[in-house]
This record gives C-alpha cells, structure tokens and sequence, in this order.
C-alpha cells in the first residue's frame, strides 16, 4: 500500500454500506429531456464527505441542478488514473417495487433501490475506500482524479461529454480512466467469473421518419406515411445481425470453452453464452449488433392519415464494426425513412493487458483465489466513451462477489433493483487493494 503503515483498525469498507444507502436515499432520476431533481443534492454529499477527510474539490455544472464533482488526491509520481462515477439514476415507479426505490433499505441481507447497482455502489465503494486511506494518511504517490457525473444515463451530454470539452486540462494526463460496470462475479459450471469490462459496444440512438401525403381516412393512400414507418421498424426489430466476435468476446468465450472442454467459435458463441445462465441476457447481446425498437409516434385522429410519422431505435454497435452497422441499417430502411441520431457514440475496446489489467486481476485473486478473471464487452454505454475520446485506456471496475442465483444485469434499470451488502463490501476491500498496487 505505497509502502506505508496500515493501522490495525484499517477497514476501506467500515462506511460502504451507509454510504450507499444515503445516496440511493437522494432522488436523482434522470428524465432525459424532461426535468427531474438533478444530481445538486447528491453532488454537494459527495463534496463533503470528501471534504471531511482533506480532500478538495469542485462542484461544477453545465445546466442548473445537473452537478459533477472533480477533485484531485494523491501525489506527483506517474500518469494521473481518473477513477469516475455516474450520480444519476433511471426513473422508477414506486408502485412497481417491493420497497420504495428511493429507502435505501436493507432486506434480505440486501440493499434496495433506484442505484444500487447502476451505480451508487461503485460510488460508494470509492468514498469508502479513499476515506479510509485519507484517516490513515495512506495517500496514493501516484495522482488520481476523482470524478463524479451527471447525466449518464442519458448519454453524458450535460456531465462527462461537457467536462472533456470545458474541463480538459482535469483529464488530458491521465493515461487510463477506471468506472462501471464490470468486476462483478457470474458462475459457469461451478466456477465463479469476474468479468472485467475492457470494451463497450458503441450507441447509435437513432429517430426514424417516413413522409407522405396527409388525408382523409376513407381514401386510397399509396404513400401513407404510416405504412411505410411501420414496414422500416419491422424489418429494423426483426433483422438477425450475424455474430461478430471482437477480440474482447474471443477471450471471454475462450475461457468459457476451456470451462466446457470445446474449442470457441462464431458457430457455437451462442451455447457458450448460455453458461452464463441469466447474465446471458446481457451478453448474448455483445456477439452481434441489436437494434431495439422503443417508440412511436404518428397521427391525432383515426380517419386522418398524417403527413409524417416517427419512431425510435436504440442501437448498439459492436466497436471496429460501426460501418457495417450504419450501411445495413439505411438498407433496412429503405430510401423513404430518414435515420436522424439522437446520439452516436463510438464503441471503445483495450486489450486486457499491462499494469491496471494486472493490478485489478490480483487484486480480486488476493480476496477469492479460485476464481477466473476474464474481459468482456459490455452491451451498454457508459461514461468512459468521452473520456476515451481524450487517448485513455478504459475499464469497468466495480467488483462485486454475487451469489451464482442471482440475476445481476437483470437488476440493471430494472424493478427490485438491489446489491447484497456482502458483495459491497467485498467491492471495497478489493477496490483497496487496487488503489495500493497503482
């Protein structure tokens, strides 16, 4: 631990719990476009728990209420790591859940509510951790950068886009930038996983037009602005994207294949990926593009045929593969639908290799020996595709030690969302460890 004394009292994961359980209690759903509470609250906790133990930094914002905090700790030895946390959440309706989304709770040995996977626990973990060392005078030589985000979850456009571009002179050193979602644990045939996020697919959230001319519901309309949308979406939800497997994914099934005494390719990438039980919901996904169809919108009467009619596609492209992508999806919708993006961000991956792959691969070796650490690509955005734009290397790192019947990516954005408190704290203890060997 950077070669200093650790007292015998010294417990990174003493507060991850309580940490937790405050922040998840601070509303900061994000409604996209729509208003909602903004991240102000949570940020302004997040100062002051960092303040309380010496540490300084800088609440800054690109709208009113949607709050990021920056703050720098450590020393001067070596290429700053920028450690990064989303503050925001997805809506969840109160009806839907066994306990209130926003209680922070504990039942069952868990924490429950809107976060506690996606992902005030990673949030949590850090602040415990770096408060601990911050008491115990255990501060890093190596410089980090501490950056807690607004506006994730709907893309990063009011938090991390907007700090690389206003912000830059907090990033441009850092050589590697560390944040969800990966660490956690699955189970393949007996054998507990940590999979390590080292690539992101890219986000191609796309609007869908189709025009043509309005008029009375009783006539002939061969160009109905309707038909020809509903026919694009159609055939965009239902086309069977080949399985493409990027480096990332090889690795990943290779192992798997060992697991299962067969040798991995594109023909059986999918019966590999059943291994995994419910988090193939997740990374069944991760072997092909997707393109999901998610709204409509056309009309105002029923015997009115409109002039113009919408939908909305969330795509998802496999990186290194974003050409391919674009150029099916114009075929699929044909030359009378225009594709506008809402967003497209690039996919990113790195090879799960050199110093950070080796100190998060120990690190979580050190708390359970027997288990397998593999790379995969993740299905989702996260933060890290702004602050790769910079030149860092990035990974998901948030370990976390999951019972092998519990459906994990389920929880993500989903009802009943909740972490066991064990595995936080196993999350701590192993993200300590990281931290000593950078």
């Amino acid at each position: 631990m950077w070669g200093m004394s650790v007292p015998a009292d010294y417990d990174p994961a003493a507060e991850v719990t309580e940490i937790c359980r405050d922040l998840i209690r601070i509303d900061t759903t994000n409604f996209g476009d729509q208003p909602g509470p903004g991240e102000r609250k949570a940020a302004e906790h997040v100062a002051m728990l960092l303040d309380e133990v010496g540490i300084e930094s800088e609440l800054w914002e690109a709208e009113p209420g949607r709050t990021n905090v920056l703050a720098r700790w450590g020393g001067a030895k070596g290429d700053p790591v920028l450690i990064h946390g989303h503050l925001d959440v997805v809506p969840a309706d109160a009806a839907d859940w066994q306990l209130h989304p926003f209680s922070g709770e504990i039942q069952d040995g868990q924490i429950w509510g809107r976060g506690a996977v996606d992902m005030k626990d990673f949030d949590a973990m850090l602040l415990s951790t770096v408060r601990a060392r911050a008491r115990a005078g255990i501060v890093p030589d190596r410089p980090l950068v501490l950056c807690f985000t607004a506006d994730e979850e709907a893309g990063g456009h009011r938090g991390a886009g907007q700090l690389v571009r206003t912000h830059r002179e907090w990033f441009e050193d850092c050589t590697y930038a560390v944040g969800e979602v990966g660490g956690f644990s699955t189970t393949v045939r007996g054998r507990r996983m940590y999979l390590i996020e080292a690539a992101e697919k890219g986000m191609a959230w796309m609007r869908l037009t189709a025009r043509g001319n309005a008029g009375h519901g009783s006539m002939r309309h061969p160009d109905n602005a309707v038909t020809r949308l509903a026919e694009a979406v159609a055939r965009i939800g239902r086309h069977e994207w080949p399985v493409q497997l990027t480096p990332t994914m090889q690795v990943l099934l290779g192992a798997v294949g060992e697991l299962a005494g067969t040798e991995a390719t594109p023909a059986n990438a999918e019966a590999l990926i059943e291994e995994f039980g419910p988090a193939s919901r997740m990374l069944g996904a991760v072997i092909r593009h997707t393109t999901n169809p998610t709204m409509l919108e056309a009309g105002y009467k029923v015997n009115v045929v409109p002039g113009t009619a919408s939908a909305q596609v969330d795509g998802r492209f496999l990186p290194g593969h974003e050409d391919d992508f674009v150029a099916t999806l114009h075929e699929l919708a044909g030359p009378d639908v225009d594709i506008e993006w809402i967003s497209k961000q690039s996919g990113l991956e790195t090879p799960y290799d050199g110093e950070m792959a080796s100190a998060m691969t120990s690190s979580l070796l050190e708390e359970d020996p027997d288990a397998l650490v593999v790379p995969y690509l993740m299905s989702g955005g996260t933060d890290a595709k702004h602050f790769t734009s910079l030149g860092m290397r990035a990974f998901g790192f948030a370990p976390l030690r999951l019972p092998a019947d519990l459906d994990f990516t389920g929880l993500f954005h989903g009802v009943d969302e909740r972490v066991p408190v064990d595995a936080l704290e196993f999350g701590a203890r192993v993200f300590d460890r990281f931290l000593g060997k950078l």
